[in-house]
């Protein structure tokens, strides 16, 4: 591998974690759920469509004017994207300590800045977006449509 992009591009390479990604999101997700690492990040617990179990992930908490956000790196086709809209948006969020949430589907004209604001923060997502962490918002208005946003309500 030649970059650190190209390897966190490589755990995702078919749009969906290798074994070596889940191996980490666990170990993630577990560390992010006690509360040790930053604010931005926090474990998102989600009820499986198939198998009914609570599913744990760590995902990058993203504020954007006082609210809170959860981006989709890998675009509408992923498991916990789906296994949420089958949960009718509700799930758990845990960052040492543990809240239930509704997450609601921010419409695509709404995503540039929580977009930009997620690249900006969020390094493990940045390769997945083809847009550069200082790139005007017409440019995140270009692929918004394509990476679902959920804004975290209580």
């Amino acid at each position: 591998m030649r970059s650190y992009s190209d390897y966190l591009r490589w755990l995702y390479r078919t749009g969906r974690p290798n074994w070596f990604a889940r191996v980490q999101n666990r170990a993630s997700a577990w560390l992010f759920a006690l509360g040790v690492a930053p604010r931005t990040v926090a474990a998102l617990g989600i009820v499986g469509r198939r198998s009914g179990r609570l599913i744990w992930f760590p995902i990058v908490l993203t504020e954007v004017g006082g609210q809170r956000y959860v981006v989709s790196m890998l675009g509408p086709d992923v498991n916990w994207v789906r296994n949420l809209a089958a949960a009718q948006g509700r799930a758990v969020l845990r960052h040492g300590r543990r809240e239930e949430v509704r997450l609601t589907e921010v419409e695509p004209t709404d995503r540039p800045p929580v977009l930009r604001r997620y690249v900006q923060i969020a390094p493990g997502g940045r390769p997945h977006i083809p847009v550069g962490r200082d790139a005007p918002l017409t440019d995140y208005q270009r692929i918004a449509a394509d990476y679902p946003v959920f804004r975290i309500t209580q």
